[in-house]
């Protein structure tokens, strides 16, 4: 019997020789491809197969057995374990088609794969010159301090802790360290019962339009503005009112007076990262209290002021609990982690708890304490100091090179974050100049999808350099002024 046909092993997989011969064999005994009356092949015969060192596959058939999918029979070999098939149901297999297939496009109640989303190459760490928007640079991942807190949350004491069903609640050292070292750093005091635990902030954003927004709620965005949560609140079927944005941020005149909510994203707009002053954060909130609006402040990149003094969050500024606040760990570990937070009224957040429950009970309860332990031994604000330092030595010569790339001018002065928003010449189409670049191992962000208009602007782009090494940008910055010349 050979094994060759059921499967084959890369060789520029991630994942190492071992564990592709043990995910293979696994699946062609699920699959019920293998006999459980006839041996498997002899570690030497199936090396020499696979081309692969006998320890190896011995390796990986002891660990079979002890997984429970072999048996060992002595000076007989490795066989099936018939057990361990128990429970699994056998499936008819046919290759006719059925003529009675539902038509699912008449079912759906709307179409999400519809909805205009900023594209990103999964394999962006591959391209030379990523100037890429929400990714971070593995360089700049604290991997040492992030294993040593997961294996820490995996101890006998922490798995009695995490492992049974949390219903709704969240871990307590986890909201700890938020209410007592991540909040204060924006001036913002919360209670306890104050504060929820979210898969990233762009779940908070969701789980506030479930609750809050209806069919007749007015909601303003800034325009431009982050394109996901437009999608969000046009699909709770509320009247999305677009707001302008200056080189102050948000526009605070008469046109907001109409909203019921507004979004706003003062530490760092998104795009194009302005940052609002202090000035009209307080003209906002007057103006928000005197006209019965809710604000929704996304504090997304809050932690990359390195220019300046932080100015404090509109959450801090606050005195009529209008401000729903939303902080990210996202935007400083990793893009991947997926772990966000939410502060507001306690009613509100108690009743936000029960909308979360119905989704997903809670966030997974390892990350959640895997995450509180890194927070809590301080290699957050380590990880922080680090980030300042490379964002922006890599903001200065970005700001350096821009500076030379005419007819391209940075569209709006930043005080830190981790990208450029770029105004083109007119003639430009971002969206032929990003196609080109990738061709040329560069990604940049097209920057029309941040408009609400139906006709948006074509020649503005968004440059990150969170994800870049800081020697690739002056070259890759001199061949996208290249690109530039030639497409404009």
């Amino acid at each position: 019997m050979s094994l060759n046909v059921l499967f084959h092993l890369d060789a520029n997989s991630k994942h190492s020789l071992q564990k592709q011969i043990i995910e293979q064999i696994t699946r062609a005994i699920i699959n019920r491809n293998l006999p459980t009356d006839v041996p498997l092949p002899s570690s030497r015969n199936l090396s020499s197969q696979l081309k692969v060192g006998r320890n190896t596959v011995i390796l990986a058939y002891e660990r079979l057995v002890s997984d429970g999918y072999l048996i060992s029979r002595e000076r007989s070999g490795y066989f099936v374990n018939p057990d361990i098939l128990n429970g699994y149901a056998q499936s008819e297999l046919t290759n006719e088609i059925g003529q009675q297939q539902p038509d699912w496009s008449q079912r759906l109640a709307l179409t999400p794969s519809h909805f205009a989303n900023i594209e990103k190459p999964r394999d962006w760490q591959r391209y030379q010159y990523p100037f890429i928007y929400g990714q971070i640079g593995s360089d700049l991942f604290p991997l040492n301090n992030w294993r040593e807190c997961c294996r820490d949350a995996v101890s006998v004491q922490a798995i009695n802790e995490w492992s049974v069903d949390q219903l709704d609640h969240d871990d307590p050292l986890l909201i700890e360290q938020i209410q007592k070292r991540l909040l204060p750093r924006r001036g913002v005091w919360a209670n306890e019962d104050e504060i929820l635990i979210t898969v990233g902030a762009q779940h908070a954003l969701y789980l506030v339009a479930q609750l809050l927004f209806k069919q007749d709620t007015s909601v303003g965005l800034e325009d431009p503005g982050y394109v996901d949560v437009r999608n969000i609140v046009s699909m709770s079927g509320s009247t999305i009112q677009p707001l302008p944005v200056d080189t102050k941020g948000l526009v605070i005149d008469a046109s907001i007076d109409s909203c019921d909510y507004i979004y706003v994203t003062p530490s760092h707009q998104s795009p194009t990262t302005v940052t609002m002053p202090l000035e009209n954060r307080r003209a906002l909130l007057k103006r928000a209290a005197d006209s019965d609006i809710i604000l929704i402040e996304d504090d997304y990149e809050s932690e990359s002021n390195y220019h300046s003094d932080p100015l404090p969050a509109l959450k801090s500024l606050d005195k009529n609990n209008r401000v729903l606040y939303i902080g990210s760990l996202s935007k400083t570990i990793s893009a991947g982690l997926r772990m966000g937070y939410m502060v507001g009224p306690a009613k509100l957040i108690a009743e936000l708890r029960c909308l979360r429950r119905l989704m997903l009970r809670h966030p997974a309860a390892n990350n959640q304490h895997s995450m509180a332990l890194f927070l809590s031994r301080g290699y957050h604000e380590s990880l922080v100091k680090n980030l300042h330092q490379t964002y922006k030595a890599r903001f200065e010569i970005m700001a350096e090179e821009l500076d030379k790339m005419a007819p391209v001018s940075v569209a709006t002065t930043a005080f830190g974050g981790s990208s450029f928003w770029i105004e083109g010449p007119k003639t430009l189409n971002a969206r032929a100049l990003a196609e080109e670049a990738r061709k040329q191992s560069m990604i940049i962000e097209p920057g029309d999808l941040h408009f609400y208009s139906e006709s948006p602007p074509q020649h503005y782009f968004r440059l990150g350099f969170s994800a870049i090494p800081t020697d690739r940008i002056r070259p890759g910055l001199k061949k996208l002024a290249e690109l530039i010349t030639l497409l404009s």
